[in-house]
């Protein structure tokens, strides 16, 4: 019964923040709107509300709408690779499969090669297609036999990122023209998003969902260790491969959007296990909800922090992960879970 009522008073906590960080995006940024004519003009665009409607429906809302996006599939694929690791220093952007989506995306920004193909947009399929590579990279130089050591898995990661890092540099050399376009995206913004780009990345979004809804129990065997779990019939490789393929596509699809916005999915899932234990069917939906409100109100703060100019929000979320990876690095260096 106490453990009921615990995961009662998160719910609603969840709940409580998500609402009071959706009020606090759509009233604060480069220009503060008092809550009752925000109110009015999400209703009316008449008289003196039509220059608010304008800004509360075309830029405010859908920004909102794609940062609770983006954070929540940066926070699930970041239990996804936890678990699947069995670590809690492993998230996309450490690993180097942002670094992968990224790299490839900047070949799309100077090399124009968007398009659009039976109403889906390249520009994700081209992220998948990078951030997938680089994780059978990362996967295949971390195994050792039918095992990947935690240690050498991240190290993997993080040299992977490196030479992705000179490709991408060397990339934006060629093209000069676009350079600070790309400089922009890759410290991670979602500044000029609109309701386009949410329906750009759905289709993918929801299809890297499917695997990581479908085999969250299996996630919890595969937390109890692999040869437990075979022994329980459950075929470790098949399931730890879809995973992080599921993963590696929510992460794509966000990144497509949103450029290499870091350690969300490294402090977010971290939280939540603390709130609500290690059991994957409740980790993942509130690890997705506390994801979205993180970055939710990460964004109002790069939009109000100093205006007119707008911080690129990947600053601010790095600004809080960077030191919270140090603290899990120090506290866990010798745990293994």
């Amino acid at each position: 019964m106490q453990i009921k009522h615990k995961y009662f008073i998160v719910i609603l906590g969840t709940l409580a923040a998500v609402i009071i960080s959706f009020i606090i995006a759509l009233v604060h940024g480069s220009t503060d709107i008092p809550l009752r004519t925000v109110i009015q003009a999400l209703f009316s665009a008449e008289g003196d509300l039509a220059r608010y409607a304008i800004i509360i429906r075309r830029i405010r809302l859908p920004r909102i709408a794609l940062s609770f996006l983006v954070g929540s599939g940066l926070a699930l694929a970041g239990v996804v690779f936890q678990g699947v690791i069995r670590n809690p220093m492993v998230d996309p952007y450490i690993v180097g499969i942002s670094a992968g989506a990224g790299t490839a995306v900047t070949f799309v920004i100077v090399y124009n090669l968007s398009f659009s193909l039976f109403y889906f947009s390249t520009i994700p399929l081209f992220a998948f297609v990078g951030a997938l590579l680089t994780v059978m990279l990362v996967y295949n130089l971390a195994r050792v036999g039918s095992k990947i050591p935690v240690m050498t898995f991240l190290l993997a990661g993080v040299a992977t990122a490196f030479m992705l890092d000179a490709v991408r540099s060397f990339v934006m050399v060629l093209g000069t023209q676009d350079l600070q376009r790309v400089v922009f995206w890759l410290m991670g913004s979602l500044s000029g998003t609109s309701w386009s780009d949410i329906t750009m990345i759905l289709p993918y979004y929801l299809l890297g969902l499917l695997p990581i809804i479908f085999f969250a129990n299996d996630l919890n065997l595969i937390l109890m260790g692999e040869e437990s779990a075979h022994h329980l019939g459950l075929n470790v490789e098949k399931v730890k491969k879809l995973l992080i393929a599921g993963a590696t596509l929510v992460t794509a699809a966000v990144v497509a959007v949103s450029g290499s916005i870091g350690f969300i999915g490294l402090v977010v899932p971290h939280i939540a296990r603390l709130l609500i234990g290690p059991d994957h069917r409740k980790l993942l939906p509130l690890a997705a909800v506390l994801g979205g409100v993180f970055l939710m109100l990460s964004d109002m703060l790069a939009r109000s922090l100093l205006p007119p100019l707008e911080i690129p929000v990947g600053i601010i979320t790095a600004l809080v992960g960077g030191p919270y990876f140090i603290y899990l690095l120090r506290r866990r260096k010798s745990e293994s879970w």
